[in-house]
C-alpha cells in the first residue's frame, strides 16, 4: 500500500505575502488530515520549488505524491507546466509515484462560498 503525500501548488510570486496564503492553506489542510504530510511548492520566482517540495514529500516517506495546482484557471500551468515539473521531480525518485489534480476551476463549493462571503443565504434563492 502506498503512502500518499499532498503537494499544494501555487505559480510564486516575487511579493512574499502573496505566497503567505498558500501556507495558509497548507496549514489548514494539514489540521484536516494531520495524518497525511502536506507541503507546498511555487513553479516558478520563489522556493520551495516543485522539485523541492517533491523532495519533502518523499523525505516524509510518501511512495505516492498528490500534486495539487492551487489555482483557478485550468489553463497551460495547470495542464502543462506543473505535470511536467511533477514528472520531472518523480524522475529523480525511482519507485515514488505522482498523479496532478484538476485545479479548483469552477466548482460548486467555490460558487457556495461566494454566496457565503457575500452574505447570501442560499437556501432563499433555492
Amino acid at each position: 500500500m502506498s503512502k500518499q503525500a499532498l503537494l499544494i501548488v501555487d505559480h510564486g510570486s516575487k511579493r512574499m505575502e502573496a505566497n503567505e496564503m498558500l501556507k495558509d492553506v497548507v496549514a489548514a489542510v494539514k489540521q484536516l488530515v494531520p495524518e497525511m504530510p502536506v507541503h507546498f511548492a511555487h513553479m516558478e520566482l520563489c522556493e520551495p520549488t516543485i522539485a523541492q517540495g517533491f523532495e519533502r514529500c518523499v523525505q516524509d516517506g510518501a511512495t505516492e505524491v498528490i500534486v495539487h495546482p492551487y489555482m483557478l484557471s485550468p489553463g497551460r500551468h495547470a495542464t502543462c507546466d506543473i505535470p511536467q515539473m511533477a514528472a520531472d521531480a518523480s524522475a529523480v525518485h525511482p519507485g515514488v509515484s505522482f498523479r496532478v489534480t484538476k485545479c479548483l476551476g469552477v466548482d460548486r463549493k467555490i460558487a457556495e462560498l461566494v454566496l457565503d462571503r457575500a452574505g447570501i443565504n442560499v437556501a432563499q434563492n433555492a
